[in-house]
């Protein structure tokens, strides 16, 4: 028993304290609690806490209203407490700082402010609300319209709806705009794919069938004029009207416009449709007129708006290639044809009225074209002329033919012995001309004219020589040949020049000067020169009776002459009948004058890109020479005969002017000629050594016989080209450098030793055999004869002068004293020059000072 009760007076005790407070009254009769008795326990105090739960919550329940009540009324209490006590400081304070009352008026005026913002945010936030409703609305329009394919009633209100977007002030930024705005370009992009589709039913394009069809509307949907509305409000009017013009070109216009194709389409036209049907006749005429078909009716369905577009590609592609693939090319290059000449200008004319009436601009190419037409003529026939030019230099020279060139002058009987004695040919006019002067028919038999005849100048040969001072030959500014050193190297005319006796005292630098070796701008004098010998025979004072002698000598020229003189005189023809004034020439009739100034552009291209070509010929400069100088010939003759033509007017007459082209053509051939002389000479300078003295060099005789060798094949080459005449000039200018350059080279020598006595008279020994060249037998056909006399010296007038130094490095001083004194050394070398030589040649002794004072004591021996 003790042992039960005792866990539940521990139980009773523990819930005692914990409910009441209460402890036991005898404490020490509790026993020591053990494990046992804490379970009884817990028990307790959870049945204890579980039925104080329970009352609690039938207490709650059932003071809840009174206790909620209470709460509110405590709060509401609270909340007037705190109200009042703010009212009492704001009392206090006011009444501690009455200034400060304003404040409270400030801030209900912020207040006030501030419900005003707030009402009006909601007033345009309604609006906006609204307007976001109105402009869904017009979407959805649109939307129903596109659908039902009424395009322009879909972008009026597309356009509506963009404005009632701008309108609605609200951030572009927010969702709902965002939303709004992306449903707008895509109800854009719907609508333009039907417009597109519209359009391409409106306008039909088919390239490989070559039809195109343009339609004024389809159905009840839309009209071309509407279609204009639509691409402005896509700004596509520039694009679209771009890409109708390249297909209506690839369909229509360029199959049509081929103009090197063999055979044409032709194009029909109907109420709508152009369509590429049978074959054109391929003239300008009915190009023009099916052009003229096509973009009438273009323009008759395009409405103004976009028409002036469509012309500004149109017109950029189709006037130019209209006049450089039909109109140019068919522009005639003489007076033939002229009658369809005039036809197409009228066509072209009526073409340009009749687009402009149609309303297409851009046609200021065209009109110009058909305004300069005959400027465009006179220009086709130049750019055909000098065409024909170059075409003919780049072909080549061709083969060459023989010409004969006919001198006529007035000589004396004396003048004209000597012609016969050298063996010039002639004929005379007058029948008496050798039974009166004693001079035997022989004359007529001969062709070939001597060494002594004029050359290729004739009689006019002292205005060559002026000409070339004071020429203003259009090839200087084409750089036909650059600056050359003048024309001191072209060939002599003059045949009296040769008869004048030469003084006997020349100083030796001047002589070595004219005809020596020197720079190359310092050409050589050719054959004008005489030889010591020749002597002016003493005449009479009284006057001698003259007669007419005429000289004949032949040469070779090109094919190139003929064709260009062919080419001149049909110019003048056609400038000739310009002239006349006749109406059939039509619109180029005033164009004579610029006709006639076409030759001298001829001949000036002829004088600029002919040395290129004739270079590329073996003697090709010298044919050079030949051809301008018979050009010059030829035309002088055609201007004299034109001058007496009487089928001519008298503006043709005073049109034709040649002076200059002609003094041009003959300026042009001697510097063709003293080119060609300073070319042969540089080469033969290089052969012989250059600027280096013969004693200087290794081989030197054998690069004398190389300079000969050279001299003879140009010899050769220029043989089948030049003139005799000529000829001898230009084989004689190179001997003289030959002469020149041993003559020099041995009296600058110091030192001459027998050995070296013995080569230079074998190397001049070589260069002398240049004699053959000059022998009369060879030079006119003669039979050949032991006792025949060259004539090198006639051509080279150092020559004698370096035959008399081979004999004195030959001789010895009585043989030197000899020459000296008896014989012709004295004109051709002086004094100083045959003293140096004798110091130089031999020893120091009182023979050679002994021959030395009596050579001094003689100086001028022959006079």
């Amino acid at each position: 028993m003790a042992t039960t009760s005792e866990p539940n007076h521990l139980s009773e005790a523990i819930v005692a304290f914990s409910l009441e407070g209460k402890f036991p009254d005898d404490i020490a009769s509790f026993l020591p609690v053990s494990q046992t008795n804490l379970g009884p326990t817990i028990e307790a105090l959870d049945k204890a806490k579980a039925q104080l739960e329970s009352e609690i919550h039938t207490i709650n329940e059932e003071t809840r209203d009174e206790v909620s009540s209470w709460e509110k009324n405590a709060k509401s209490l609270q909340d007037d407490i705190i109200r009042s006590k703010a009212i009492a400081n704001d009392i206090i304070r006011q009444s501690e700082a009455p200034e400060t009352s304003g404040e409270a008026i400030q801030e209900a005026e912020e207040k006030t402010e501030f419900l005003n913002r707030e009402v009006q945010y909601s007033q345009q936030l309604v609006g906006v609300l609204k307007g976001i409703r109105h402009v869904n609305q017009m979407l959805d329009q649109v939307e129903q319209a596109s659908k039902e394919r009424r395009v322009l009633d879909s972008l009026m209100l597309l356009e509506n709806s963009w404005a009632a977007i701008d309108e609605l002030g609200a951030s572009k930024t927010c969702r709902v705009m965002k939303t709004l705005d992306l449903r707008t370009f895509e109800l854009k992009s719907e609508v333009h794919a039907v417009f597109d589709r519209i359009w391409k039913q409106l306008i039909q394009v088919d390239v490989g069938a070559g039809q195109v069809a343009i339609f004024s509307s389809v159905k009840d949907e839309m009209t071309l004029t509407d279609a204009v509305v639509g691409l402005k409000a896509y700004k596509e009017v520039e694009e679209r009207m771009e890409q109708l013009w390249r297909n209506i070109d690839a369909a229509i216009i360029s199959p049509r416009m081929v103009s090197k194709a063999a055979s044409l389409p032709s194009i029909k036209v109907s109420e709508d449709a152009i369509e590429l049907d049978g074959q054109a006749d391929g003239s300008i005429a009915s190009l023009l007129a099916d052009l003229e078909a096509t973009l009438a009716l273009i323009a008759n369905k395009l409405p103004a708006e976009i028409l002036e577009s469509f012309c500004r590609f149109m017109m950029g592609e189709l006037i130019p290639r209209l006049i450089n693939d039909w109109l140019s090319p068919a522009v005639p290059t003489s007076l033939t044809n002229m009658k369809a000449f005039e036809e197409m200008i009228e066509n072209s004319r009526h073409f340009c009225t009749a687009l402009s009436a149609h309303g297409f601009s851009g046609l200021w190419d065209l009109q110009a074209w058909v305004e300069d037409a005959p400027q465009i003529w006179l220009q086709k026939c130049r750019e055909t002329a000098l065409a024909t030019i170059r075409t003919r230099l780049a072909n080549g020279i061709g083969e060459s033919r023989q010409v004969e060139k006919v001198e006529k002058q007035m000589v004396s009987k004396a003048e004209g012995q000597e012609i016969k004695a050298s063996g010039a040919g002639a004929t005379a006019e007058n029948d008496g001309w050798g039974e009166e002067w004693g001079v035997d028919d022989g004359w007529d038999d001969h062709e070939e004219a001597g060494p002594e005849a004029s050359t290729p100048a004739n009689n006019e040969s002292k205005r060559l020589s002026t000409a070339v001072a004071d020429d203003d030959d259009m090839a200087d500014a084409w750089d036909a040949w650059g600056d050359d050193g003048g024309d001191d190297d072209a060939p002599k005319t003059s045949t009296n020049d040769k008869k004048e006796p030469e003084s006997t005292n020349v100083d030796e630098d001047e002589d070595a000067e004219a005809w020596g070796w020197g720079d190359e701008d310092t050409t050589e004098q050719a054959a004008s020169k005489p030889s010591p010998k020749k002597s002016k025979p003493q005449r009479s004072q009284e006057p001698e009776e003259t007669r007419e002698f005429v000289m004949k000598e032949t040469y070779h020229i090109s094919s190139m002459p003929e064709p260009v003189l062919e080419l001149i005189s049909a110019i003048f023809e056609d400038g000739a009948n310009l002239a006349r004034g006749k109406s059939e020439h039509g619109p180029v009739a005033a164009m004579a004058p610029g006709l006639f100034n076409l030759p001298t552009s001829v001949l000036a291209l002829f004088r600029a890109i002919s040395p290129h070509y004739y270079a590329l010929d073996g003697g090709g400069t010298m044919f050079l020479y030949n051809d301008a100088t018979y050009l010059a010939e030829q035309l002088a003759d055609f201007a004299a005969h034109w001058s007496t033509r009487s089928d001519l007017t008298t503006q043709a007459k005073e049109l034709l002017k040649l002076d200059d082209d002609i003094k041009a053509l003959r300026s042009f051939a001697n510097r063709s000629y003293s080119h060609e002389i300073a070319v042969q000479k540089t080469v033969l300078r290089d052969l012989i050594g250059g600027s280096q003295a013969l004693a200087g060099q290794d081989e030197w005789e054998s690069a004398i016989e190389a300079g000969t060798h050279r001299i003879r094949d140009m010899a050769s080459t220029w043989e089948r080209i030049l003139m005799r005449s000529v000829w001898l000039q230009a084989v004689g200018s190179l001997t003289e450098s030959l002469a020149t350059k041993l003559i020099t080279d041995v009296l600058e020598m110091s030192d001459i030793g027998a050995s070296d006595s013995y080569s230079i008279a074998k190397a001049i020994s070589t260069a002398t055999e240049l004699d053959d060249l000059f022998l009369p037998s060879r030079l006119f056909g003669t039979p050949s004869s032991a006792e025949e006399v060259p004539t090198t010296a006639e051509f080279a007038p150092s020559w004698l002068r370096l035959k008399f130094l081979s004999e004195v490095l030959q001789s010895n001083l009585k043989d030197v004293r000899f020459l000296w004194l008896e014989s012709d050394l004295s004109l051709y070398f002086t004094l100083n020059e045959v003293v140096d030589l004798i110091e130089a040649s031999f020893e120091a002794n009182p023979q050679r000072r002994e021959t030395i004072r009596e050579i001094q004591s003689h100086p001028s021996p022959r006079a």
